[in-house]
């Protein structure tokens, strides 16, 4: 099993940042693939950035150039920072981790934090 914690959401303007963490715990071992996602109002769940366990990383191309992911292996954190905000960012963002188990067979297992609530407004 595997948890996630996401914090740093809030109210910013536009232009300003921000900068989201999830912490994980329990089975982190098995994580193959963390990522932030997000969900305005009415729209679908979209992806935004991800890191995989060796690093490789991809961006939403509406968020490219403005999102960077990183992550803290020594604290099991994964952030997002978030930079040139716009209203359009308005959504939950939930931190997501992809796992790996074997086990006789293999097993993927697909985690979700809470999510954490970004509004962008002037």
């Amino acid at each position: 099993q595997v948890q996630l914690v996401e914090s740093g959401g809030g109210l910013v303007q536009p232009g300003g940042s921000l900068r989201l963490s999830c912490a994980a715990s329990g089975s982190i071992f098995s994580i193959n693939e963390m990522g932030w996602y997000r969900q305005a109002p009415g729209k679908q769940r979209e992806l935004a950035a991800t890191i995989t366990r060796g690093g490789t990383i991809n961006y939403a191309d509406s968020v490219k150039g403005r999102f960077t992911i990183s992550r803290d292996d020594a604290k099991n954190t994964v952030y997002l920072q978030m930079n040139s905000l716009k209203p359009e960012d308005t959504a939950v963002y939930y931190c997501n981790a992809k796992s790996r188990v074997v086990f006789q067979t293999i097993r993927v297992y697909d985690y979700w934090g809470q999510g954490t609530q970004v509004t962008v407004s002037s």
